[in-house]
């Protein structure tokens, strides 16, 4: 369906609109720009941070049976994608050279794809919406799904009965379609999540390396809140008021601002995520040294946890009864290995 969107607009867009020349450079989009400076830093760290919390990408990586399947499947969706946004991106620079944006009363840029829309024949538009409504359809279907089962596996450990879990993928219909309707922007939405993952992920992959066993749930949940409490700071500091700087953790004016704001946000959220989480480090082992000395046992804090039983890996395995050998039935217990707090 992507495929068939893509090969329909370009076709009809190539036919049915038409770039006034004097546009391209009276609009000024091919030249710098601060903002087009500050997307080569906000973009790829927004993306990739973001990218760690949706449950896709990890359960494409969890099917991959080897790297090499991995990598091979990544770099096609990557080429993929990169031809896909190239083409829906320049929709915009189409929708300026050929007049349909800003239009008259000028409009905002995120909508600028749909006033090229209105140039093209009514069959194509009902062709566009169609597949338009379709994909977010099946997009919004997915990430609900993993909405409701991540939070069952994380809060319930799968223990609820199967029609909550159905009754939880109904009821979390609601609030997302108040937050669609009620948001000023869509961008500022996905630029908040952005800025979330952007405070918290930094901290997060320090964990998942082996060398930092010493690492804890502590650190990552500290080094996340204080990534969002130094925007705030920065923001602050930045606009001269505390009301600006709340401002700024929602970006408020998204990026389409002449200044620093939404770059310095995007850079104070990791940087002051990392700094409060080796603050927080050093935090906890320095109470639990305290600690040790006080009640006089063994320090701790440093000591490389035990590795894991073979059972975490391929799961343990028991046989129901003799006389079903014949029969090779297996039940297959997950084995649960559980990371520290403190």
């Amino acid at each position: 369906m992507v495929v068939g969107l893509i090969i329909l607009g370009v076709i009809t867009v190539g036919v049915e609109t038409n770039v006034d020349k004097s546009l391209i450079s009276s609009s000024d989009l091919l030249g710098a720009s601060l903002l087009g400076w500050q997307l080569i830093y906000i973009l790829p760290v927004a993306i990739l941070t973001n990218d760690f919390f949706i449950s896709g990408f990890w359960m494409r990586t969890f099917a991959s049976k080897t790297d090499k399947d991995l990598i091979i499947g990544t770099s096609i969706a990557t080429v993929a994608v990169a031809i896909i946004l190239t083409l829906v991106g320049t929709s915009g620079l189409l929708a300026a050279w050929t007049g349909a944006w800003p239009g008259d009363p000028p409009q905002e840029g995120s909508i600028a794809f749909f006033l090229l829309l209105e140039q093209l024949p009514a069959w194509v538009v009902g062709i566009v919406i169609v597949m338009t409504v379709s994909l977010s359809t099946a997009a919004f279907d997915s990430l609900q799904s993993a909405m409701v089962s991540t939070g069952s596996n994380d809060l319930f450990r799968n223990k609820l009965n199967f029609w909550w879990i159905r009754l939880a993928v109904v009821l979390v219909i609601f609030p997302v379609a108040v937050v669609a309707l009620k948001s000023p922007s869509v961008l500022q939405i996905y630029l908040i999540s952005d800025l979330v993952s952007a405070s918290s992920i930094p901290v997060l992959v320090i964990g998942l390396s082996n060398k930092c066993y010493w690492w804890r749930g502590f650190e990552v949940v500290v080094g996340g809140l204080g990534g969002l409490l130094t925007v705030f700071i920065f923001g602050t500091i930045y606009y001269g008021n505390a009301q600006d700087g709340a401002n700024l953790m929602l970006l408020e004016q998204s990026l389409y601002v002449d200044d620093w704001s939404a770059f310095g946000a995007f850079l104070a959220a990791p940087i002051g995520g990392l700094l409060w989480g080796f603050g927080a480090f050093g935090l906890r082992v320095g109470v639990q040294w305290v600690l040790a000395k006080f009640r006089g046992h063994r320090f701790d804090a440093f000591d490389r946890p035990p590795p894991p039983d073979p059972s975490f890996f391929v799961g343990a395995r028991e046989r129901q009864s003799d006389e079903e050998d014949r029969e090779p039935v297996a039940n297959v217990k997950a084995s649960s290995m559980k990371g520290r707090f403190l």
